[in-house]
Parts: structure tokens; sequence; C-alpha cells
């Protein structure tokens, strides 16, 4: 099975997909294309710099570019147990995905008003392991969140999405909801 993590950034898609690591699934982050691009071209891990990049991956791939370029990594994760995708993106994505997996695969989506979203951004941990600054200004996400809604389809996935979970409480109450759903997909 795999499982695909939809939602707005601060949602706690990252979250999700690393408890679901913990718990044996295999991983695989589909934003970690864009960083990748962006440290192999000696760039700074900055919202400019990655917006640029995953606006360029799509020009030259179409906007199933992170699907595409995921599904042999995936195929090999397979091979070894459950996958979860840490930030399934756009709609051409997903539609990549079904067409690949089928019911193998499932859609979760994690919803946080914007509020919420924009307050655990500012405080989250500005240096994260080989990845760079992930803490953003309110100003910077809504930049985000516009590009990722207007340029990068994001709605539909979340649209389509097999479950979603409202992530407004604390951390254990939505592990507890991720686990409420495994035991319903029986795993």
């Amino acid at each position: 099975m795999i499982i695909a993590t939809v939602g707005m950034p601060g949602s706690g898609k990252s979250t999700v997909s690393e408890y679901l690591k913990e718990k044996g699934f295999q991983f695989i982050k589909f934003g970690r294309i864009t960083l990748d691009e962006v440290k192999k071209r000696g760039l700074e891990p900055t919202e400019e710099n990655e917006r640029a990049i995953r606006e360029e991956i799509r020009k030259k791939h179409g906007m199933g570019a992170y699907a595409i370029l995921s599904i042999p990594k995936i195929d090999e994760l397979k091979k070894k147990g459950d996958v979860v995708i840490d930030g399934l993106y756009s709609w051409e994505e997903y539609l990549e995905l079904k067409k690949k997996y089928g019911d193998e695969l499932f859609v979760l989506c994690l919803y946080s008003p914007p509020k919420t979203r924009y307050q655990r951004l500012i405080k989250r941990p500005s240096d994260y392991p080989d990845v760079g600054n992930r803490r953003f200004d309110e100003e910077t996400v809504k930049k985000r969140e516009h590009a990722e809604i207007e340029k990068m389809n994001k709605g539909g996935p979340i649209a389509m999405a097999d479950y979603t979970i409202l992530n407004t409480k604390t951390e254990k109450d939505l592990l507890k909801d991720v686990d409420k759903i495994l035991e319903e997909l029986k795993i």
C-alpha cells in the first residue's frame, strides 16, 4: 500500500509521514527532488530558490513531474513494504500515481486552518538536517500557498483524498487519528 500525504504548508504532512516511517513504512519525500537540485546548484534552500526550481522541473517534465520522477524509487521501496509519500502536490501527480498504482494508493489529507498553520510555520525549527531553513514568516507562507494553489493544481489531490484529518489539536491527537485510519486499512 502507498499512503500519500497532501495538505497546505504546516498542515502536518511531514509529522504524519515521519510517524508512518517509524511504524515501518518506506519513506519518500517528493520535495527532496527540489532540495537535491538546490543543493546540487550550490544555492541556499530559500523559498525563492525552491520555488524557481519547482517551477523549472515542472516546466521541463510537466505538472506530474514529481510523481513521474519518483516512480522508480517508489517501485524499489514497495519491494520492502508499504510506502508513505511526504507531499503529493499536483492533480497531475495524483493522476500519475493513480494510473500506476490504482487501489494501492490512498491519499491522506491533513487540514489545518490558515491561522493555525501560520503559527506552526513561524515556530518551526529553523534548521532541519541537510535541508536548511524551514521556518517561514506569514507573508512568505501566503505567497507559497498561493503559488501551490494557482500554479501547482494542489486543490485536486486535497479534494480527492481518501481520508482527511482535521489537525487543530496536539500532535498526540493527530497521531491517534492516523492510527484510526491505519486500523481501518488493516495495517
